[in-house]
């Protein structure tokens, strides 16, 4: 189970790892927190009123192509975006947005999911909701919330019969060495890299680098995570900075998806290759 804030989030955040997943059978769910209706139209060609107008809508059926593209399965927390504030000071966050619903309430839903798919290894967002959007640092907060109480039988009681995960892992998307490595393989060729700007930034934001223990080699499904983010098409531009860096390149300059475990009730030798080491043969039945 994959947890995200919006729609297009579960392609731009270890989407190759859950292909390769479903291709060895294994069955994904990826929970959606809201619909991304506050979201922005981040594809120029589609900046239009007609769009903005019907973004709830689109955005909908952008997520059943992605979802289709990436074999899994897709369900709807069913919360609404807050939106990202912009301005100084910041603006308060929209009445019954999804980042102020209270954690214990808007984690019920999630725990009854969990209860009700019974998956052994739950993946979502970091602390910082791996940047600091409200609605991702919401998602963090509740898929936590959820994964602590959905083995226990005296909470949520009336959410189904009690189900523990046994791993859960924080997406680690973007780290400095992963950045550099793949700005020196650009730099090679003899092109421009679109990753100078980024990496002259760094000094303000913490690495993660040393949080990842896990990498999981999925480089044969770089091309599926692609074609799901464009399935996206109003919150990518198809000729934009995620498509600069040839496949080719990409695959053979970080050909892994990082993640941080950070919950785990199974052994597993670290650093792994595998989010479910120490699962295999182990599990539960669901």
């Amino acid at each position: 189970m994959a947890v995200h804030a919006h729609p297009d989030d579960e392609s731009s955040k270890g989407a190759a790892t859950m292909a390769k997943y479903v291709a060895e059978g294994v069955d994904v769910l990826v929970v959606t927190c809201t619909g991304g209706e506050r979201g922005s139209v981040l594809n120029p060609k589609l900046d239009r009123p007609d769009v903005w107008a019907n973004i709830a809508e689109i955005r909908r059926a952008e997520m059943d192509a992605a979802r289709a593209i990436l074999g899994i399965e897709q369900a709807w927390l069913g919360f609404v975006d807050s939106g990202l504030p912009e301005g100084d000071p910041l603006p308060p966050l929209p009445e019954g947005c999804f980042a102020l619903q209270d954690v214990d309430v808007a984690a019920g839903p999630l725990v009854r999911l969990m209860r009700e798919f019974r998956p052994h290894v739950v993946t979502t967002y970091d602390e910082e909701g791996g940047y600091p959007h409200p609605d991702h640092i919401m998602c963090h907060k509740v898929s936590v919330a959820a994964f602590d109480a959905a083995g226990d039988a005296e909470r949520y009681p009336e959410l189904g019969a009690p189900w523990q995960p046994l791993k859960l892992y924080y997406d680690i998307g973007f780290s400095k060495g992963k950045i550099l490595a793949l700005h020196e393989a650009v730099l090679a060729t003899g092109a421009e890299s679109p990753y100078a700007e980024w990496l002259t930034r760094w000094e303000d934001r913490p690495d993660k680098g040393p949080r990842i223990t896990t990498r999981v080699p999925c480089a044969d499904y770089f091309p599926v995570r692609d074609d799901a983010l464009r399935a996206h098409a109003t919150q990518v531009d198809p000729d934009g900075f995620w498509f600069q860096v040839p496949m080719e390149l990409q695959q053979r300059a970080w050909p892994t998806e990082d993640f941080e475990l950070v919950r785990s009730s199974v052994d597993s030798p670290m650093p792994e290759s595998d989010l479910f080491a120490g699962v295999r043969g182990t599990a539960h039945a669901r």
